[in-house]
């Protein structure tokens, strides 16, 4: 598995001792036991935080991936599960439980997110179907057959780039608003908006250029 979390630049949280300075007696990096480490982590040393991700990323895809049963939603979930660790590690209490415990309670959120945004979308097609077809709309050949390519293009979208592009242009949601829905970071958001309707744009050029393609 490919690191996926950025990691900070290396400043410390409000009040906190400089992370970067080796202690006397200290165990050498990547040999703390959790509680440092969750202690470190919480104080904002970046270290902390790929050491975090080294040694309990793997449980956190692995339940990901067991609830979801898609490798794609559970790679976004473990990256999603670090990156509020690292926002959110001003609660993080090394007394109240492990560093492990704490992480698997964040995971356990993103799935239940992310299981919600799909029953959303279950109901949204639900919805559309008990509506019935539409009625015949006076429509060109030509304006049908670039709808076909388009619809035909969008199904072949990654699933979270489909749905991205759907909320923008189907539901009329912001980036910033499809970015608060998904839970992706905002840049994410865009990239998957930009790429897949220059995607789309080729598949519509390429039909007209050449119908029957």
């Amino acid at each position: 598995m490919t690191e996926i979390v950025p990691l900070p630049g290396g400043a410390a949280g409000a009040g906190s001792r400089d992370p970067q300075r080796r202690r006397s007696g200290d165990p050498p990096d990547g040999q703390w036991p959790d509680d440092e480490l969750a202690r470190r982590l919480r104080d904002g040393d970046p270290r902390a935080l790929r050491l975090a991700y080294d040694r309990h990323a793997r449980v956190v895809h692995t339940v990901a991936l067991r609830l979801l049963r898609s490798h794609h939603d559970a790679e976004d979930v473990t990256q999603q599960v670090f990156v509020r660790a690292w926002r959110g590690r001003a609660t993080l209490d090394p007394d109240r439980g492990g560093l492990g415990a704490w992480l698997i309670g964040i995971t356990r959120r993103q799935i239940a997110d992310r299981l919600a945004a799909r029953a959303r979308d279950r109901a949204a097609t639900d919805g559309a179907l008990r509506l019935g077809p539409p009625p015949p709309l006076e429509r060109s050949p030509d304006e049908i057959v670039d709808a076909v390519l388009v619809a035909d293009e969008l199904d072949r979208l990654p699933e979270q780039q489909r749905r991205v592009i759907r909320l923008a242009f189907y539901d009329d949601l912001t980036q910033q608003q499809i970015s608060t829905l998904t839970g992706l970071p905002l840049g994410t958001v865009k990239s998957h908006l930009r790429r897949g309707v220059d995607r789309l744009r080729r598949r519509w050029e390429a039909g007209g250029a050449a119908p029957g393609a």
